[in-house]
């Protein structure tokens, strides 16, 4: 059993890349289906399928590679907020990760949301992980 499955997603990518897999299979939830939607967005993985099973669903992740140098688009994935201590921040709290280059991935109220995208929305959350 997980105690954390965000921590879960996280390290199945970052072991998925390490072993230069083409897909990652994640038990899905639906704020891992978020998580992924946004790094999707941000254009760190490739692309991502829902299957739906009688039992949870599965969230398959197609792994984004450099063509040339074949290193993988993510170079650090980092839990912030934990199960054991969370990590909130308002609008003006919201961290800048790697002076912008990279991206901080909150859960909000009006859903999951990267930094910039809550600042520009006015809202606060909690701080999931930063991408970079």
């Amino acid at each position: 059993m997980h105690t954390d499955p965000i921590a879960d997603l996280l390290t199945r990518i970052r072991n998925g890349q390490k072993a230069r897999h083409r897909v990652v299979e994640i038990p899905g939830s639906q704020i891992k289906l978020g998580i992924v939607k946004v790094l999707h967005r941000m254009g760190y993985i490739a692309n991502y399928k829902w299957e739906d099973n009688e039992k949870q669903g599965l969230i398959k992740v197609a792994l984004k590679y450099d063509p040339i140098t074949k290193k993988p688009a993510i170079t650090k994935l980092d839990r912030v907020s934990s199960p054991g201590l969370r990590q909130y921040a308002n609008t003006s709290e919201i961290p800048r990760v790697l002076n912008g280059l990279g991206i901080a991935i909150l859960t909000t109220s009006k859903g999951i949301l990267t930094g910039k995208e809550a600042k520009a929305q006015n809202v606060g959350g909690e701080v999931l992980c930063y991408v970079y």
